[in-house]
């Protein structure tokens, strides 16, 4: 029988519950909360409709054909102004506003008015490309402007800054001595590449965003509005709620699956964390390693096919590869990484004598599976038709059908027109800040582009190196992780695709582990102090010191760090240059690796680790990691030599406890 205590805290645990549902369902992502007005009255209604139209356009694209690639962009960025412009305000001081300032409708009619501009004169404009005219020139500088706006405010000022820095680079190239200088252009050939062109604002990235993106961010808000989001975190709690350490192991893996789907580390951490850190507190873990565990299993949801915050869909027209081949090269290290940080959390767990939650308190699997089954079938059946050959675009559109679909086949999770209509509009909301990033780093990529800069990066990155392969990986890893700061997922794998990748790419390491490469570090930065961002929203919902947050989630997160060097070195792991035996060999030995790896971080294996096996299990955990029959060797020695040596201190501690009884 439940005591009162018990009781209350069940009734704390539903409302939390309540809590993160009606987030996941709202108008609004809850990581984004902070950055918006809170609309109220007929300003509320008309981005509503607004957003639900976007959303609409997008769904009708899917299913009836995209618009010439230029056209279609231009929609999808006029949308991406309305809503942005109306939804975000200038300053702090304006998010607290439930009505939008006159200058912020001239602000988006602007942005209608850039586009429109496009979609009108769009053969004009093919005909006299390279030679602008002056409203031409007047259109593209406000474009300009109008995304360096948007991007500061939706996501920060951190890429707009390095946006208006490569314009200036563009200008002033030729003031700078060595082999980064390059002539300079004028203004109105940087506009032209901007604006009416498809290689700058209008270029890959927000093609990206206005096809594959935009109809996965969609596809995850059907996803949320069904249950799914809900229906992942009872499992994980079924599962693994009674384990030691309960919750944290549940929210490890419910923050997986709901990470790669939202494609934000900051927003997964709040809304998974909002319910999953006060359980992890409750069983005894400190706010510290509660808030660290969410940042840490948030974050690693952007390297989790099958979506990895949207980053997988920029790879695949960066590179070239195909997408199914990029999540499907992406599986082992994801899987190794989350396996590190399970390990991680049940050392601690045992080292404090930590227990999970009371049976009462865990969902029943058996009835969480037959009450929610079949919300699985959208996900299997996305992951079925990219397998069968189907594009990212459409198989996203026929998950929506099948998402809606299969919700409605039972009574407890069918829902009505205006869960449909809040979907929608969740949706697109969701999309502004990727859009608007994609978009603002489409002039970084232009200017790259246009003036060579990334492979004269490249080639200094190398020979600052000396040419040697491990100095520059070294470097590439500081400049992923500075790059990616404050950035989100998409953002910075595209700047870091142009700008850091090709490094390698001149030292022979494949090309899809370059880019694999560069997309974990710029992930990890999340977890990286000082600008551990997923970290700080984490230590905010645990009431914990932020900085110590983030450098045990950067302790949590270190098999991050480790695994991009293991496939660039070696890309087995990748499936690259490997047969299966030793595919699943390579598996083996990292499995057994990052046993080592998280008992050399937590300072336990089977009891309390001294220093120098901790240092053993480390040395062991990268011998283990790095594929090879010598490495291996030696990690199974170091790894057996610190089992005996505890194995034998704790039968010396048994027996002289035996005989002081």
């Amino acid at each position: 029988m439940s005591t009162p205590d018990s009781q209350r805290s069940e009734a704390g645990d539903n409302d939390t519950r309540q809590s993160v549902t009606a987030g996941a369902v709202g108008a609004e992502d809850p990581g984004l909360q902070s950055f918006t007005r809170d609309l109220k009255g007929a300003a509320a209604k008309i981005v509503f409709l607004v957003a639900v139209a976007m959303s609409l356009f997008h769904l009708y694209t899917a299913g009836f054909g995209v618009l010439l690639a230029h056209k279609q962009r231009a929609v999808h960025l006029m949308f991406v102004f309305v809503v942005g412009f109306l939804l975000y305000p200038a300053s702090k001081k304006g998010r607290s506003a439930t009505a939008i300032p006159w200058y912020d409708w001239i602000i988006a009619a602007a942005g209608v008015a850039v586009n429109t501009y496009i979609l009108v004169f769009y053969e004009v404009l093919v005909r006299r490309g390279g030679l602008p005219t002056q409203l031409d020139m007047v259109m593209g500088v406000l474009t300009i402007i109008l995304v360096l706006e948007l991007a500061r405010r939706s996501i920060g000022s951190a890429l707009s800054i390095i946006a208006v820095v490569a314009l200036l680079y563009g200008y002033f190239g030729y003031l700078i001595p060595g082999q980064l200088g390059h002539i300079g252009y004028s203004v109105r050939r940087l506009v032209n590449q901007m604006y009416m062109a498809t290689e700058g604002i209008f270029g890959i990235p927000l093609g990206v965003s206005a096809t594959f993106v935009f109809l996965f961010v969609l596809f995850g808000a059907f996803l949320e509005v069904t249950g799914v989001g809900q229906f992942f975190i009872d499992v994980a709690f079924a599962v693994a709620g009674k384990a030691r350490g309960g919750p944290a192991k549940a929210a490890v893996v419910a923050s997986g699956l709901m990470g790669s789907i939202s494609g934000s580390s900051i927003a997964n951490t709040v809304t998974t964390g909002s319910f999953t850190i006060p359980l992890m507190k409750r069983v005894g873990y400190t706010p510290t390693f509660a808030g660290a565990v969410e940042a840490a299993a948030s974050t690693g949801g952007q390297i989790l096919p099958p979506i990895m915050g949207a980053a997988a869909f920029i790879m695949a027209e960066f590179t070239g590869i195909p997408y199914v081949r990029i999540i499907g090269a992406a599986v082992i290290p994801a899987l190794i990484y989350y396996l590190a940080v399970l390990i991680m959390v049940h050392f601690e767990a045992v080292k404090q004598g930590l227990e999970g939650l009371p049976k009462e308190q865990i969902p029943n699997f058996k009835r969480v599976m037959l009450d929610g089954f079949h919300l699985l079938v959208p996900l299997v059946g996305i992951i079925y038709l990219l397998v069968a050959g189907y594009t990212p675009f459409r198989a996203a559109f026929i998950g929506i059908i099948l998402a809606v679909g299969t919700c409605m086949l039972r009574k407890h999770t069918r829902i009505g027109a205006w869960d449909l209509l809040v979907a929608l509009n969740s949706g697109a909301r969701k999309a502004i800040s990727v859009a608007a990033a994609c978009a603002c780093a489409g002039i970084i990529v232009g200017i790259v582009t246009l003036t060579g800069l990334g492979l004269a990066f490249a080639n200094a990155v190398v020979a600052l190196a000396g040419g040697l392969l491990l100095p520059t990986l070294f470097f590439t890893m500081v400049a992923s992780i500075l790059l990616g700061l404050g950035l989100p997922t998409t953002a910075k794998y595209i700047i870091l695709a142009t700008m850091a990748a090709p490094a390698l790419g001149l030292l022979g390491v494949e090309l899809l582990a370059a880019h694999l490469f560069i997309l974990y570090f710029g992930v990890i930065a999340d977890v990286t102090p000082p600008v551990a961002l997923a970290a700080y929203a984490g230590a905010g919902i645990a009431g914990g010191n932020s900085f110590r947050t983030g450098v045990t989630a950067l302790k949590l997160g270190l098999a991050g760090f480790i695994i991009p060097y293991v496939f660039a070195l070696n890309p087995t792991m990748l499936f690259i240059d490997a047969t299966a035996l030793t595919v699943v060999f390579s598996l083996i030995t990292a499995c057994i690796g990052v046993i080592g790896l998280g008992g050399g971080v937590q300072g336990y294996l089977i009891t309390h680790a001294k220093p120098h096996e901790r240092v053993l299990l480390l040395v062991a955990a990268l011998s283990l990691l790095v594929p090879g029959m010598v490495s291996d060797f030696g990690g199974m020695i170091s790894l057996g030599l610190v089992l005996l040596l505890q194995l034998v201190r704790l039968r010396h501690e048994r027996r002289t406890a035996a005989a002081l009884t």
